[in-house]
């Protein structure tokens, strides 16, 4: 089995998961699930120069060796290691999501190739569900046509009004992104309505929630999802300090939440929200930053490289690395590394205060990459832990007073 260099620190002492014992858990009768999306890497470079980007601006920087765009023989091991895992498993459908860098700088037809030749390779064994997602400042009537010809649908970012999106969105002199992105969703809604695949708006505490929530609702996005900036307990995100009990994104949130909730647009779902009433009810969770459903997402960078996630590279230089290459290993060893089998073998991967802890099942101890702390690895509570804390907490007070209504 390769090593899992992204639970070891550089001291070389090993942070949980690396002390995860895999075959025991098999022996045990666990069964890992297999990957359903699968994020390819197309460009590893940038149009952007975004002060909060986990893959420029923090603490991994292996961009800089990665070849800048995927070559045609990767693309190809790529799409035969994904048709291999489909068929291996009986998938009847996987998620196939375009990333970068960003990848428009590929070009449409590079993008289009690459998804025409995962589908061929897969044949009639899955369906492909193709995606693009951009920062939007060249998405435009070339791509979407092209896009169109194959129902690659696009999810762009954006993460409000012009003042709150170029405080951080800029191009690299320093020049806002917001109203080339404006025009870019102006065209997608207007010529290509059915390609929108919805919104990503990681919060900033600075800008007001209602007014970013309404930003984003005026352009019509069919969903939307708020993120919270990548931290940990090593390296706190803005405005979270260790120990603190205040909650400012779960205030930013429910501002949010209330807006919605008090008069919801059936045309627009805020994924976030929708998932937590999900699992209050009962539900499952297809998002990986929410809930205890096993994680099945897999990246594949430009260079080949299998990687779990890609945004622990906001943790330490080379965090993602697993040793794996698809021209060399099958999905399936990916699925037995310690670092994949933490993200799907829910209770069990809490720490012991997230165990007893009565929103367990709703909150799932929070995003993978938000738990980490130097020295103790992933075992800890999310590092925003008060505010899912809070947040849940007021969804299912909102949620319970409707039930009561209803009966």
């Amino acid at each position: 089995m390769a090593v899992d260099s992204g639970s070891m620190p550089r001291d070389g002492r090993p942070e949980w998961p690396a002390t995860l014992n895999v075959p025991a858990l098999v022996a045990g009768g666990w069964t890992p699930t297999p990957f359903g999306e699968f994020v390819v890497k197309v460009n590893s470079r940038c149009d952007l120069a975004c002060d909060y980007c986990y893959v420029y601006e923090m603490a991994d920087q292996s961009w800089r060796d990665q070849p800048m765009r995927m070559s045609t023989s990767t693309a190809a091991w790529t799409a035969h290691r994904i048709a291999e895992h489909a068929e291996t498993h009986g998938l009847r459908s996987v998620e196939l999501i375009l990333h970068g860098g960003e990848p428009l700088l590929a070009g449409p037809d590079r993008l289009c190739a690459v998804v025409a030749g995962v589908r061929e390779a897969v044949g009639g064994t899955a369906r492909v569900n193709a995606r693009v997602q951009t920062n939007g400042v060249r998405l435009d009537a070339r791509s979407l046509r092209a896009f169109d010809e194959l129902d690659i649908k696009v999810a762009v970012s954006l993460d409000g009004d012009r003042a709150a999106h170029d405080r951080h969105r800029r191009y690299a002199n320093g020049k806002g992104s917001h109203d080339a992105v404006a025009r870019s969703l102006a065209l997608l809604r207007g010529s290509f309505p059915h390609l929108f695949s919805g919104l990503l708006c990681t919060v900033d505490l600075a800008n007001d929630p209602v007014t970013t929530y309404e930003a984003l609702l005026g352009h019509e996005p069919p969903k939307m999802d708020f993120l919270l900036p990548l931290g940990d307990w090593s390296s706190p995100p803005p405005g979270r300090v260790r120990g603190s009990a205040r909650t400012p994104y779960a205030d930013w949130l429910v501002a949010v939440f209330d807006r919605w909730y008090a008069a919801p647009r059936k045309d627009t779902e805020i994924r976030l929200f929708s998932e937590i009433i999900q699992l209050l009810l009962g539900g499952r969770s297809v998002n990986e930053s929410i809930g205890l459903m096993p994680v099945t997402v897999v990246v594949i960078d430009t260079d080949g490289a299998i990687e779990l996630s890609d945004t622990v590279k906001s943790l330490r230089p080379d965090s993602p690395a697993t040793g794996l290459h698809v021209s060399r290993n099958t999905f399936d060893e990916a699925l037995l590394l310690p670092d994949a089998a933490a993200r799907q073998i829910g209770e069990r991967a809490l720490a012991p205060e997230c165990r007893s802890c009565r929103v367990r099942s709703v909150c799932g101890g929070g995003y993978y990459a938000h738990r980490y702390d130097r020295g103790r690895g992933f075992a800890n509570p999310s590092v925003y832990c008060p505010d899912l804390l809070k947040l849940i907490g007021h969804v299912r007070k909102a949620v319970a007073a409707d039930l009561e209504r209803f009966r």
